[in-house]
C-alpha cells in the first residue's frame, strides 16, 4: 500500500520549487527589475537617509580617501569618499571616478580604515575574515567571506559640493536604510 501511495505522487510534487519554476522565477525578476516604476522603486530605497554635503569637489584628490560619517544622525557609521583616477560603477564627476563607500566590511563588520589600494583601486583585506573589495564595480566582493557588496553612498554635485544622497546596500549592524 506504501508502494502504491508513493508512485501516485511524482518526484515533482514533492519538491517545493521545481527547476523549470525557478528559472521562470529568475526570469520574471529580470524582466520586472527592468521596468521603469520598479527601477524607480529601488532608486528611491537608496535614498532613505538625509542628504550631507561631504566635501567640496575640489579638495578631492586622486588615490586620496577621505572619511566622513553617514548617515547625518549615526556617529558609528562611517564612510570613506575617493577619486580612483579611472571609471567606476556609481562614480560621479567629469570622469566619473568620484565613489564612497562604508568603512566597515558587510561580512562582519571589520574595520576597512586604511587599507585602500591605489594600485588595484580595491579596499581590504578586511582584519576578520581577509575580504576585499573592488571600488571600480560598487564594491563587489574580489575574495574572502562577505557575500554582500560594500555599501555604496550615493554621491551628487551640488553647487560644486559632493553631497551623498543615501546608501546602496544594508550598512552593516543596521536592521534597514530608513532615516
Amino acid at each position: 500500500m506504501d508502494t502504491k501511495l508513493e508512485s501516485e505522487h511524482s518526484e515533482s510534487d514533492r519538491l517545493c520549487m521545481t527547476r523549470r519554476s525557478f528559472l521562470l522565477a529568475g526570469a520574471s525578476a529580470i524582466v520586472l527589475s527592468s521596468l521603469p516604476g520598479v527601477a524607480g522603486a529601488v532608486k528611491l530605497a537608496a535614498r532613505t537617509y538625509p542628504s550631507r554635503k561631504v566635501m567640496a569637489l575640489r579638495d578631492l584628490q586622486v588615490d586620496q580617501p577621505v572619511d566622513f560619517t553617514y548617515p547625518p544622525n549615526n556617529p558609528l557609521s562611517t564612510f570613506f569618499i575617493v577619486k580612483l583616477g579611472v571609471e567606476a560603477g556609481g562614480g560621479i564627476g567629469p570622469d566619473k571616478d568620484i565613489v564612497a563607500f562604508s568603512n566597515l566590511c558587510s561580512h562582519m563588520g571589520g574595520p576597512l580604515n586604511g587599507t585602500y589600494k591605489a594600485g588595484h583601486k580595491a579596499v581590504g583585506p578586511c582584519p576578520l575574515h581577509l575580504t576585499t573589495f573592488d571600488l571600480t564595480r560598487h564594491g563587489m566582493v574580489i575574495s574572502g567571506h562577505a557575500t554582500e557588496s560594500l555599501p555604496q553612498a550615493r554621491l551628487e554635485i551640488v553647487n560644486g559640493n559632493i553631497v551623498a544622497t543615501g546608501v546602496m546596500g544594508l550598512i552593516y549592524g543596521q536592521h534597514d536604510n530608513l532615516a
